[in-house]
């Protein structure tokens, strides 16, 4: 189950509370993956400079969101205004790998990141995957611009050995503020049909969907029905239409469309695919505006889908298991196999976790899995841990198996339980009695006053 996210959030801060954007309060299964591509991200020349050199406030907004409920960020890429997002449950760690980000500028003709689009690619249980989120340029005459931007960012290559182009993934993801418009139409008939939801009226002259009866490359990706009040212009903190001098003609600026790949191959070569040969299937469970969110003149909007694969990955590369009782009382052991095929490196690392943990350099200490091994046989391998990096304290912790080669966690532990240390334990409660035993020097005196 994957929700996707985007929200053009006009240079605002993240507001207090996104349950219901992420639909945490539903009653239906849980989500595996989180997508969220945010346009108009703060990029203030000192807030961007920051940020590069930390999380921005959105980043560290969702992981605290999201890790406690067992997610964590997988993947991110940011340019200027452009940020994407990816998240995901512990389970599938394993079996997400080959993740790779790109950029591409289009603003002021590809000299400036104000426009353009970021995109994050995987490879999830051995199906790619590719996720696109794009600001295009905006205005009503702006149409050939978008379209031609598009396509200069559809042709971006990923740097690496190997990794397909963005049309040749399985699945593509295409997101973001698109920017078309709903042409021909004056602003009272928009605002007329929109009040009597009548969006029906409005679709034949919405921008994307005239291009893509014309143009090829857009006619493999699908979209769900535009059953939502355009999502853009809004006054702020209201669910009211642009107000001001400009009166901007209402539009669906905010759009998630998807292309599968064997499904544009199979609609070319009709007839030779055969309905067991489509190993992975999307479907479009819920595609919906949210208007309660005011912080910016555009609503954000919401696709679920289900992803349906059959893995061509069942096997974690990794399996790794904390050994007998861990507490910081004394070093511990961590014994771990790989498949025989683990392309492994003297700079892989076995990190422990707290169960909450927000992404892969959130570790509370490591091993190097050659400098720390102590023992080996064709079966398993052991690494050790000080007991002077284990946490005094305790709780419940995880162990990742980070690949260097595959620039990924590729095993994770079961949770597990770290006793709290015994000694330390003993010194408080004798500190504890001590205390109680001194009476303190000022109370001598308390009956002079």
């Amino acid at each position: 189950r994957l929700h996707i996210v985007t929200w053009n959030v006009g240079t605002a801060s993240p507001p207090p509370d996104v349950t219901s954007l992420l639909q945490l309060d539903s009653l239906g299964p849980t989500m595996d993956m989180y997508v969220i591509g945010l346009q108009e991200v703060n990029s203030r020349i000192t807030n961007f400079l920051s940020d590069l050199a930390f999380d921005d406030p959105w980043s560290i907004f969702f992981m605290t969101v999201l890790s406690p409920l067992g997610y964590i960020k997988l993947s991110s890429v940011r340019m200027q205004g452009l940020l994407l997002l990816v998240f995901v449950k512990h389970v599938h760690l394993p079996f997400i790998r080959d993740i790779h980000t790109h950029y591409t500028r289009t603003g002021l003709y590809g000299y400036w990141g104000n426009k353009g689009g970021v995109t994050i690619r995987m490879s999830l249980y051995g199906h790619t995957i590719c996720f696109m989120n794009c600001h295009l340029p905006a205005h009503m005459e702006n149409t050939e611009q978008r379209l031609d931007d598009f396509e200069k960012i559809l042709e971006m290559q990923f740097e690496g050995e190997n990794i397909p182009s963005t049309l040749d993934h399985d699945v593509l993801f295409w997101f973001g503020d698109l920017n078309f418009r709903i042409a021909d139409y004056g602003i009272h008939f928009v605002r007329e049909s929109i009040n009597n939801k009548r969006y029906n009226l409005l679709w034949e002259k919405d921008q994307l969907n005239m291009a893509k009866k014309k143009e090829a490359f857009l006619q493999e990706f699908i979209e769900g029905p535009l059953q939502f009040k355009p999502t853009y212009k809004f006054d702020l903190y209201s669910d009211v239409y642009d107000t001001s001098e400009k009166k901007r003609k209402p539009a669906w600026t905010d759009r998630i469309l998807w292309r599968v790949k064997n499904l544009c191959q199979r609609a070319s070569k009709e007839g030779e695919f055969s309905e067991e040969e489509q190993t992975i299937s999307v479907t479009l469970n819920n595609y919906v505006s949210h208007m309660s969110y005011g912080i910016s003149d555009h609503k954000p909007v919401t696709g679920t889908f289900g992803l349906e694969l059959k893995p061509l990955l069942s096997d974690p590369l990794v399996m790794l298991n904390p050994e007998g009782e861990w507490s910081a009382d004394h070093d511990v052991l961590i014994s771990y196999s790989a498949v025989p095929e683990f392309p492994s490196s003297a700079w892989d690392w076995i990190g422990l976790f707290q169960v909450a943990f927000r992404h892969v350099n959130d570790y509370v200490t490591y091993a190097w899995v050659e400098d720390d091994e102590i023992s080996s046989n064709k079966d398993s391998k052991q690494v050790y841990m000080s007991a002077a990096e284990i946490p005094d304290m305790g709780g419940e912790f995880l162990l990742c198996y980070y690949s260097n080669n595959l620039q990924s966690i590729v095993g994770i532990s079961q949770p597990f339980q770290i006793q709290p240390n015994r000694t330390l334990i003993e010194k408080d409660l004798t500190q504890e009695e001590n205390s109680w035993m001194q009476k303190p020097d000022n109370l001598e005196s308390h009956d002079e006053f």
